[in-house]
């Protein structure tokens, strides 16, 4: 059951806007992020923050969620705010797997994490080195991807297919494909239990350099025609991990990125989105100092949510703020 932690808002803090959209007065609003203690729960409770601070009896509701569903819950009207991949949005706008018909309703407020790359670890005592080596050489593969509904296992299942192999092929030839959140994965390969672990992360991850601090592991990259395939299939962009950036990447990897964004309903009223936006913005160095994923960011990168289209209310707020023209 999806537990909600909620807390009133007060006290306006006056701001560089000329005015705060009416809307912004009667706020309430509920946001279907990550698990609690994850990336997405401290960006999306200091999103929260920027919005009680504008917004005089606002009431802001976070809700723990995963990518799809939280998807389909904003499109639906359930949930005012959403974050997910922006991949997965552009399958629910095309009514893709694992959604069962189109959502064309899902609108951008903002990009909240420009860098999600997906990263193949694999124990140093594993034969593989590529994706076309466990089909080729029909490797009994012990796989961990994340959980079912997340972007990070449908991104980890399109690249094994753009390779040639499924995980129904994976599971033919001996080997096991495990749907379990990230910590677990990583535990399972501390114990031996799994051959590679696959996320869709920023990097340099702490998470990952930690676990793997006293295990070797090995990156395993992905080849251009992989990469070609996925940008086109999916919405993946092409990222290098420069070699350096963990102890155990000497040399460039070669993978795909996707990124992640502050959702609505194209039904929401363009003052309400405006005044999420304008919170956002007032505040983005509060924003910058609640998580390192937005420390890496400026107003200006915000509204670059392709390939999902902006709510006409955050454009508002945009061009106001002179975030884009």
């Amino acid at each position: 059951m999806i537990t909600r932690r909620q807390f009133a808002a007060g006290g306006l803090v006056a701001g560089t806007l000329a005015t705060v959209p009416a809307a912004a007065q009667t706020l309430r609003l509920t946001m279907a992020g990550g698990a609690g203690g994850g990336a997405w729960s401290a960006i999306g409770n200091a999103i929260g923050e920027t919005i009680r601070r504008e917004s005089p009896g606002a009431a802001f509701t976070y809700e723990p969620g995963r990518d799809a569903a939280n998807v389909q819950l904003v499109a639906t009207g359930r949930v005012q705010l959403a974050i997910a991949h922006t991949q997965m949005a552009l399958r629910a706008l095309r009514g893709e797997a694992p959604f069962e018909r189109a959502f064309p309703n899902v609108r951008a407020l903002a990009l909240i994490d420009p860098q999600a790359a997906l990263q193949f670890v694999v124990r140093a005592a594993s034969p593989v080195q590529s994706l076309e080596q466990v089909r080729r050489e029909r490797i009994a593969l012990r796989l961990a991807v994340n959980l079912r509904g997340t972007m990070m296992a449908i991104a980890t299942e399109e690249a094994f297919k753009a390779a040639g192999v499924t995980f129904q092929d994976i599971e033919a030839f001996g080997g096991r494909v495990h749907f379990v959140d990230y910590n677990t994965a990583l535990d399972m390969m501390k114990a031996g239990k799994v051959d590679m672990s696959v996320n869709m992360l920023a990097f340099p991850s702490g998470q990952l350099a930690n676990a793997t601090r006293d295990m070797p592991v090995r990156m395993v990259g992905l080849d251009r025609a992989v990469i070609d395939r996925m940008t086109r299939d999916i919405g993946t962009q092409p990222i290098d991990i420069p070699g350096g950036t963990y102890p155990f990447t000497p040399s460039t990897v070669n993978t795909v990125t996707g990124t992640v964004a502050l959702l609505a309903g194209a039904e929401m009223p363009e003052a309400q989105a405006e005044a999420v936006v304008a919170a956002m913005l007032k505040h983005f160095d509060y924003l910058k100092a609640a998580h390192a994923t937005m420390a890496r960011m400026n107003p200006k990168d915000l509204p670059q949510t392709a390939p999902v289209a902006l709510h006409p209310g955050a454009i508002k707020a945009y061009r106001a703020a002179g975030a884009m023209s």
